[in-house]
């Protein structure tokens, strides 16, 4: 029997100190692809590099039980603004090292060893989903596309990360 497709309520954080709502190609990007596969965007907001702005921004959306997940893009280079994973590391509750390591293992078919220079990470973070992706519209794309729409896709199999939230929130499953 074919599973039917759950949406899950997503925000999207871009993190820059020179983007706009209108100039935002990479935060536009995440929002259009997770409405148009059929998932509700929750809220979308730009946040500069700050640490403090950013774990601010990140711990009131995992606080937020209309937040199912939360896709932040920009500040995972290695230049001293980026400061994205050191804002969400005290939030973590069970890091999920496979997203970057797979990120990581895609991106290297289109840009090589340039692709070391990526810190993008996802974390369970309470009972909320928290992935990191790079500034750049092409690693946004390449990580939506390539893993994010899959895997927040119930229907997905062998597992998927929508079909555990059940779980990782204690409810019912339906299962005797």
């Amino acid at each position: 029997m074919e599973r039917e497709f759950i949406a899950v309520n997503v925000a999207v954080l871009t993190v820059s100190d020179t983007r706009t709502i209108e100039n935002d190609t990479s935060g536009k990007y995440i929002a259009d692809r997770m409405i148009e596969v059929g998932h509700k965007i929750a809220a979308r907001v730009i946040v500069k590099d700050s640490e403090l702005q950013i774990r601010a921004q990140l711990a009131q959306w995992i606080a937020d039980p209309g937040v199912d997940v939360v896709i932040a893009t920009g500040g995972t280079g290695v230049t001293p603004r980026d400061v994205t994973p050191e804002a969400l590391a005290p939030l973590v509750t069970k890091a999920i090292p496979g997203f970057g390591e797979l990120f990581r293992w895609l991106s290297y078919d289109e840009i090589g060893t340039s692709t070391i220079q990526s810190r993008a990470e996802a974390a369970l973070c309470g009972a909320t989903y928290v992935f990191l992706l790079p500034g750049s519209t092409g690693g946004v794309k390449l990580g939506v596309d390539k893993i994010l729409i899959p895997q927040l896709d119930h229907r997905f199999k062998p597992c998927n990360f929508v079909m555990l939230l059940p779980r990782i929130r204690n409810e019912p499953t339906g299962r005797g």
